[in-house]
């Protein structure tokens, strides 16, 4: 059924998915200069596995007849939402090694709160893991019974 509790998590992943595509990742002042932003439409390869995720928990939600394959999917998109945040990672790591090749000296730099939605993601991935697994365990207990 499409009103599980793990609907609403992966809804909330996808939505959390949704969020890092417009939110701004780092900031990045290059001494006097104007503040650059780095966002997940600054890089394609990141931006690709967010959306993957995002398609990937949508389709999910739709997948309640089938629970093991819903499982097995939740689990590789959590897995996907941890790569998605190690991609950030070096992405930013690579931008700033690049203002720093090329002479200029960064002042200041932060991570945004988008930075860690890729975070919020796995955790919501991980509850309706959960709550798929609880659903299948309840199942075989009920299938014992008859």
């Amino acid at each position: 059924m499409i009103q599980r509790i793990q609907s609403l998590y992966l809804l909330l992943a996808a939505a959390a998915g949704i969020g890092t595509w417009f939110l701004n990742i780092w900031k990045v002042q290059v001494g006097n200069e104007a503040i650059q932003y780095f966002n997940a439409q600054s890089s394609f390869i990141v931006f690709l596995v967010l959306m993957l995720v995002v398609g990937l928990a949508l389709f999910t939600i739709f997948l309640y007849k089938n629970r093991k394959l819903q499982f097995k999917l939740i689990v590789l998109n959590a897995v996907l939402s941890l790569a998605a945040l190690a991609l950030e990672y070096f992405q930013v790591q690579e931008m700033a090694n690049k203002i720093q090749s090329g002479g200029k000296v960064i002042t200041t730099s932060n991570y945004l709160p988008g930075a860690f939605l890729p975070l919020l993601i796995f955790i919501f991935l991980v509850m309706a893991a959960r709550g798929v697994y609880k659903d299948q365990k309840l199942i075989k207990s009920l299938d014992r019974l008859r």
